[in-house]
């Protein structure tokens, strides 16, 4: 009879933890349960040993056993009562030819000698544990959905056709690049009468604007000539949702940064609540001067400017 390692099985070593052969139970049983692989012999075959291991390692009496004695654990008890000499002389620990009784005495092989003890002592738990068949939640879903910055400017809503079935929902504006969202019970269908799995939609917002967005915050460059920034006045910018006046002050450096509150982006599920939009101001220097030009700033050059 083939040994089978019950913590090789459930993919766990022998210093496992009782939460940790739990989850690996759970894990293995819902992978090769029958009723997720129909007509699949060697899944079926795999779902009783992974059962046989999680009755065996779970429970604490049997663990110590098994770990003591290997594939032989489960004759531990007359093991122990041969060590102690309670055994009968006709038979093997206790069970020789008494009154009433078959006697086994002689030699056992392997397979004689473990099926004898399976019958004696591994039957009726195993016959006790088939009725309980547990349940298992259906498989989870994911999916990514591809939308345009300018799309999630405002909540809109979409149909996803997720495993030949149409699900509507309603996407909120400011969803941000690589969130995923859960949506319950619409993943596979449960097993024994288990709950449905959830989808899980992943966002991919490629960005199809001149600004640069972190979270609900927006970015832009903004160029002014040098006169303007020497003298100020007043310049467009852009928005993103359009063009707004602005005024510059005198002096303005190179990479001065103003900020135009609440004309950021969406705040997540914030309705009315928007973040912040920031301009930084890049100053061009003339390439071409006229020959009146350069004068000009000859001029002002020797006024110590």
């Amino acid at each position: 009879m083939e040994f089978i390692d019950y913590y090789k099985l459930l993919e766990l070593d022998q210093s496992a933890s009782q939460s940790d052969i739990k989850k690996a139970y759970r894990k293995l049983a819902r992978k090769y349960h029958p009723d997720l692989n129909p007509n699949d012999k060697k899944a079926e075959v795999k779902f009783q040993q992974i059962n046989e291991a999680h009755e065996v390692l779970s429970d604490a009496e049997k663990r110590k056993k098994y770990d003591q004695y290997g594939k032989d654990w489960k004759h531990a008890d007359q093991f122990e009562q041969a060590r102690s000499g309670q055994g009968s002389a006709g038979g093997f620990g206790g069970f020789g030819g008494g009154s009433g009784q078959q006697g086994y005495s002689g030699n056992f092989d392997d397979d004689t000698f473990s099926d004898f003890f399976e019958q004696m002592f591994g039957g009726g738990a195993r016959t006790r544990g088939a009725g309980r068949r547990p349940q298992f939640k259906g498989q989870d879903f994911n999916a990514e959905l591809q939308l345009r910055l300018t799309d999630v400017y405002t909540s809109q809503k979409q149909t996803l056709t997720v495993n030949g079935k149409n699900i509507r929902l309603t996407i909120p504006a400011g969803v941000e690049d690589g969130q995923t969202i859960k949506i319950t019970g619409h993943g596979g269908a449960g097993a024994q009468g288990g709950p449905k799995g959830d989808l899980y939609i992943t966002f991919r917002i490629l960005n199809n604007s001149n600004f640069r967005r972190e979270k609900s915050n927006l970015y832009a460059e903004k160029e002014i000539d040098l006169t303007k920034a020497i003298l100020g006045g007043e310049i467009e910018v852009e928005t993103f949702t359009g063009k707004v006046k602005l005024n510059v002050k005198p002096g303005t450096q190179n990479g001065t940064k103003v900020k135009l509150k609440g004309k950021g982006f969406p705040k997540y599920k914030k309705e009315g609540q928007f973040g912040d939009l920031f301009i930084t101001y890049k100053v061009k220097i003339p390439e071409k001067l006229t020959e009146a030009q350069k004068k000009l700033f000859e001029e002002l050059q020797k006024t110590g400017i």
